[in-house]
């Protein structure tokens, strides 16, 4: 879901994902709005301190400007999904063609799970040409088909509305809180500001008066201090845990490890 969209660009806004590997994870910054659905497979999801576990069937609305956390599972099947991407100019469009009310302020939900009615199960049969590779350079069919997506939701999915027409940047957060519950993401110090409502030099110097250290000092020792005790109290191994916590790769880990704990990161110290 991580891509970046430029003001009106539309191509590659509806997406077919296949993966045949038993087990896929990473993380992404959803910088759209993105309507998902699983056409097989499973996928277990962590946005902030919540876990999600979705599978065949179902559909999902991912909110933009969030941070998540997945593993894509094909345990007896390939994992395969068709994501739309809605975008903040297709949007503007809508609004301006359609007289919709721009909100000033979203619900803050952030993911919803959709129950489908016949509408939106036409509409996803209508995205098969997709999964066949058929339309996926045809802009403007796909340009149609994000705005009927869009209107769908609108009518049938009110509460949607207030979020997918919210056009302001994301308001200023309780950083503590964001930061103990986001901290494993791997994302660079800007990227933490933006989200937390604040610019970069705001998000140093109010980060500074509350844990009264750097962010990026803050963080090696946070993603640390949880490594050593899921090394030592849960007996796992580094290899299971390094990209979890937000580190580069397994010999970044453990380079920071030894320089913290004086020793190499195994079971017991």
């Amino acid at each position: 879901m991580n891509r970046d969209v430029k003001t009106g660009q539309h191509s590659r806004q509806i997406l077919y994902a296949c993966y045949a590997d038993r087990h896929i994870e990473g993380e992404n910054f959803i910088s759209d709005h993105v309507f998902s659905y699983i056409i097989s497979g499973e996928q277990e999801m962590w946005i902030g301190n919540k876990t999600y576990h979705f599978k065949t069937g179902d559909i999902r609305f991912f909110a933009k400007n969030q941070l998540a956390r997945y593993v894509k599972k094909s345990v007896n099947e390939e994992y395969r999904a068709l994501s739309v991407y809605i975008d903040e100019f297709t949007l503007r469009e809508l609004a301006v063609e359609n007289s919709f009310e721009i909100n000033a302020e979203s619900l803050g939900k952030k993911l919803w799970l959709l129950k489908p009615n016949n509408y939106l199960k036409a509409y996803i049969k209508s995205l098969s040409p997709y999964i066949d590779g058929n339309l996926q350079n045809s802009e403007n069919i796909t340009r149609l088909k994000v705005k009927e997506l869009v209107n769908l939701l609108v009518l049938f999915y009110p509460d949607i509305k207030a979020t997918l027409f919210n056009f302001s940047d994301p308001g200023k957060l309780d950083l503590e809180g964001f930061m103990n519950e986001h901290y494993r993401y791997n994302v660079d110090i800007g990227r933490f500001a933006y989200l937390t409502g604040r610019s970069l030099s705001g998000f140093k110097r109010d980060f500074k008066k509350i844990f009264n250290q750097t962010p990026g000092r803050w963080l090696v020792e946070k993603r640390l201090k949880e490594a050593r005790y899921l090394i030592q109290e849960k007996n796992k191994r580094p290899g299971e845990i390094y990209l979890g916590l937000g580190f580069e790769n397994l010999s970044h880990f453990s380079t920071a490890y030894r320089k913290a704990y004086g020793g190499a990161p195994t079971k017991i110290d």
